[in-house]
This record gives C-alpha cells, structure tokens and sequence, in this order.
C-alpha cells in the first residue's frame, strides 16, 4: 500500500514548562517562518507516566498553524529550543479551513524574511 500524502496544512502542538520558554518557542518559529503563527495556552495541568512514575506538571501549551513542507524544520526548530529530552511534537492535519486563512498561512510559512 502506498504512503498517504501528506497534509497541506498542519496544527502542531507542543507543550513546555514556563510561560518564558512557550513564548520562545513560538516567537523563534514564526521569526523563521516555520510556523504562520503561535498561539500559547496555560497553565495547564499535565498527567503522564516518567520513568516509571506518575508525574504531574504545570505546562503551556504551543499551537502552531503551519505546512506540511514545513514540518520537518519546524519539529527541528522545536527539539533544538526545547528544554526536554522528548518532548511533544504532534502534527494534527487541518482537512478544512476558509481559503482565505489557508492562503495566508501558506504565504506567511514561504514568504522571505
């Protein structure tokens, strides 16, 4: 079976520790037109299993809107500027949106800077 295409647009989410490392992220993806833009969430409350533990931390959450050609760079950008040893990279494709906003995320993600 053949590999699936993959998607034109993606929202992909990451999560870190501080208010101070999300805007970092965020900032330094657009700055290099990884991402069209960053939008961050938080604090919220993050359950997950660590080493053989339940662990429970405060986080922010980093939404970029993006295109799957950028992906690979922006998951790039992401692991460099991150503060975890794995941290979450998570592309969701975006199957519909207004014409109009997906025109401006692919010019905004190609657009020389």
């Amino acid at each position: 079976m053949p590999a699936a295409a993959p998607a034109a647009y993606l929202a992909v989410t990451t999560t870190t520790d501080s208010e101070e490392r999300a805007r970092l992220l965020a900032t330094t993806a657009v700055e290099r037109r990884l991402a069209a833009c960053a939008q961050i969430d938080g604090p919220i409350t993050s359950h997950y299993h660590w080493r053989g533990k339940v662990a429970c931390d405060t986080e922010w959450r980093v939404l970029y809107k993006t295109t799957g050609e950028r992906f690979a760079e922006l998951e790039a950008h992401i692991k460099g500027v991150h503060g975890y040893a794995t941290p979450e990279v998570i592309a969701t494709p975006i199957v519909a949106g207004s014409d109009e906003y997906l025109a401006w995320v692919r010019a905004e993600t190609t657009a020389e800077g």
